[in-house]
């Protein structure tokens, strides 16, 4: 389990203007600014679940997911994973952490990935038998079979991305932290991670945090957000619960036989020839599923699409909403 309790983390950084004469000043007087880049903070993360931390850049993502790996020390506040503080029992806590950065690896850049993974064992200690378990599995998953024996350098961002996720759960963590996980990959590398993280969360049980600008990440693992900016929690709730909190129009498009949809309760026609209708859908009056039924109650339907609000589009508000 994940705790945090009003954990506040603030950074002196050295103010500098442009100019060969600041430059010579600043060797002998330095001004500071101070950053507050968490303000106390709390939440709780459950085992076994799937947790998107968003936020815009700056909002402090970063350095809370440093914090709960023992990287950081914050200045004030309380966090225990597992009942560990992180910075203060580093050796047992990494045993049970995996922490992939997008922008960050974990691998040796001129040996063969197998080599690095042998590296990890060696660091974490895993026995010889649990590691050749857990590594065919990965294997099979993540389709790494030919990337074993190629250096890392070699690698593409999708095919490096596949291996990190990997090594970092070489020594089957309680906890996987994610920072960008998907960061530059193309369409089929996301749906390759997606799928292999859906499974980890589900089949292993591993508690999932993952930290990511991809609206469609958080939307394929997770049920949950937690919303921060400025360095507070500004919302935890569910994605459904996301969704309610603003007022949900949908516009269905509907490909029918026959000349006219009757009116249909709960709907509004907006358009309605040759056989293709456009209608206004309140969901919080109905659900699309239940509007689809009642369509297709009064005339077979040949196709049907839906448009509406996305959840890149409702967080993008909520920033807004928030002014952050």
């Amino acid at each position: 389990m994940i705790e945090l309790k009003n954990v506040c983390k603030h950074y002196k950084v050295a103010k500098r203007s442009s100019g060969l004469s600041e430059a010579v000043k600043s060797l002998f007087r330095r001004e500071y600014t101070s950053i507050q880049a968490l303000d106390n903070i709390s939440f709780t993360v459950r085992d076994g679940e799937a947790v998107g931390y968003i936020g815009p850049n700056g909002a402090g993502k970063s350095s809370t997911i440093k914090i709960m790996s023992g990287i950081l020390t914050p200045d004030s506040g309380t966090c225990f994973i597992n009942g560990r503080v992180p910075w203060r029992d580093r050796t047992a806590h990494v045993q049970e952490i995996g922490v992939v950065f997008g922008q960050r690896s974990q691998l040796w850049w001129d040996v063969p990935v197998a080599d690095s993974f042998e590296l990890l064992r060696d660091i974490y200690r895993v026995d010889g038998s649990a590691y050749r378990r857990t590594l065919g599995r990965i294997t099979e998953l993540l389709d790494l079979g030919e990337l074993l024996r190629t250096p890392a350098r070699q690698l593409s961002l999708g095919q490096r991305m596949r291996c990190e996720i990997a090594a970092s759960l070489l020594h089957e963590p309680k906890i996987l932290f994610l920072d960008e996980p998907t960061i530059g990959l193309d369409a089929v590398s996301k749906a390759a991670v997606r799928s292999f993280i859906r499974a980890v969360n589900k089949e292993q049980g591993t508690t999932v945090l993952l930290t990511t600008h991809d609206m469609q990440d958080i939307e394929a693992l997770t049920e949950r957000i937690l919303l921060i900016g400025k360095g507070r929690i500004l919302l935890d709730g569910t994605l459904d619960e996301l969704k309610r909190r603003r007022p949900s129009q949908r516009k269905l498009t509907v490909a029918y036989n026959g000349d006219k949809l009757p009116a249909i309760e709960g709907l509004s026609i907006l358009k309605d020839e040759h056989s293709r209708a456009e209608l206004l859908l309140d969901t919080e009056l109905l659900s699309v599923s239940e509007a689809i039924a009642r369509i297709s109650a009064q005339a077979e339907i040949k196709d049907v699409s839906v448009a509406g609000e996305s959840v890149e589009e409702l967080v993008v508000s909520l920033y807004r909403e928030y002014r952050i």
